[in-house]
């Protein structure tokens, strides 16, 4: 009855395993590349702070200003 349960468990364990490696690994096989931005950060005039983003990873806009000034 141990032996039966240890490989059950030991079987559980290699199926989470498993799914959760393909899931890290390669979560979508969209094609498109990951962009991975620096973390810069731009003093904006009302004193906080923005980060990159985006596929360009450009700066955020600032709040409060109608276009962003890089």
């Amino acid at each position: 009855m141990k032996t039966i349960l240890i490989v059950i468990i030991a079987l559980i364990i290699v199926i989470l395993g498993v799914y959760l490696y393909k899931a890290t690994v390669n979560p979508s096989n969209t094609g498109k590349e990951t962009v991975y931005c620096t973390l810069d950060a731009k003093l904006c005039p009302d004193g906080s702070y923005v980060g990159r983003t985006g596929p360009k990873c450009e700066f955020a806009q600032c709040p409060g200003t109608a276009t962003g000034t890089r």
